[in-house]
């Protein structure tokens, strides 16, 4: 779904600048709410899975492949603000370092994945939350649905930027059948991904997960014929950063492993918007990426004449820069909150 230099014309691609960037800077403002002691951490992590998950292209069609976007993922764990902020540093990284999506596109990227994919599946997700019982199933459920909507939602926001800006003289309805079938195949994928790691979390810390906040009911005990609220259960307080650390070093390896060895075995197929493009001839406008030069481009490490160690090497820098730029800016939006919940900036 990377959208390359020169498939939207510049005007369009101006436009959705101004989005994205609009976007970002209510997500700054909103990720404030949203990350604390506990989430701000697991924020540049869920990045940096995210970063080496896109890596690992999977086959859906004949001569087709599809991987993560992560948006519905991103949401759920750490909430929807985080969410954009997430998936955008990822597509940045992908940008500057991997000649991954167009520099003059990153507007229409960050709009379509980052934006469009994280608030359509969080709609999605805490609608059916609204509806279903209580509990972790229904969690794994709205995940999962919400997650298989936000693929084929970001193919329909492409075809209507491309349909607004398209450089190509190609039928929208044709781009639109074909954009909308592929990714919903993406999407199944999409919602398995997210529905294990979602699964894994509130597995080990229920509590880190954005979207499962809430969901826990209390146990009631029955006192002389009365159903009254057992009292809570005592936390040691040293459980809890153990554990949150041990769900953060597990994750960073998980993130290695998969970016740094199991990348080696993703599909080589195209993906989605790689085959529509090239089957309807909308890559005939594309243009050679401004980092084409990079010594990571196309994910390889430049002069590494070993294929499977160049993409390994690629693949653990790019989990490497990532979280690290991940949880700066986390870590500089947390310390924001804490400013401006501090005893000064209330006059006391």
């Amino acid at each position: 779904m990377h959208v390359p230099d020169g498939f939207i014309d510049a005007p369009t691609s101006a436009v959705t600048g101004v989005i994205a960037a609009g976007a970002l800077a209510v997500s700054l403002r909103g990720a404030r709410r949203e990350l604390d002691e506990k989430t701000a951490p697991l924020a540049g992590l869920v990045a940096a899975f995210i970063f080496a998950v896109q890596m690992l292209n999977f086959p859906v069609a004949a001569g087709t492949s599809g991987h993560l976007l992560g948006g519905a993922l991103a949401a759920i764990l750490v909430g929807p603000y985080t969410g954009v902020l997430c998936v955008s540093v990822v597509l940045l990284m992908q940008g500057v370092l991997f000649a991954d999506g167009g520099l003059t596109a990153l507007g229409v990227n960050i709009t379509d994945m980052a934006l469009v994919t994280t608030v359509v599946s969080y709609a999605v997700f805490r609608g059916l939350l609204a509806v279903l019982p209580r509990g972790r199933r229904s969690v794994t459920v709205a995940s999962f649905v919400a997650a298989l909507v936000s693929v084929p939602a970001a193919a329909c926001a492409f075809t209507l930027i491309y349909a607004v800006g398209g450089t190509t003289d190609v039928s929208i309805g044709k781009v639109a059948t074909a954009m909308i079938g592929v990714h919903v195949l993406i999407g199944v994928g999409e919602a398995v991904i997210t529905v294990l790691t979602v699964g894994a979390v509130i597995a080990v810390r229920p509590d880190l997960v954005h979207g499962a906040r809430g969901l826990r009911q209390r146990l009631r005990l029955r006192v002389d014929g009365e159903l009254v609220d057992a009292p809570a259960s005592p936390v040691s307080p040293a459980a809890a950063p153990t554990s949150q650390r041990k769900v953060w070093v597990t994750g960073l390896v998980a993130s290695l492993v998969l970016a740094g060895f199991v990348s080696f075995y993703a599909s080589a197929s195209p993906d989605g918007l790689e085959k529509v493009a090239h089957d309807k001839g909308i890559d005939t406008r594309a243009k050679e990426h401004a980092s084409a030069g990079s010594p990571l481009a196309d994910y390889g490490v430049k002069d590494v004449s070993d294929a499977r160690l160049s993409g390994g090497l690629a693949g653990v820098i790019g989990v490497g820069v990532t979280v690290v730029a991940g949880s700066a800016v986390f870590w500089a939006v947390r310390r924001r909150r804490d400013t401006d919940v501090s005893p000064v900036s209330h006059g006391l």
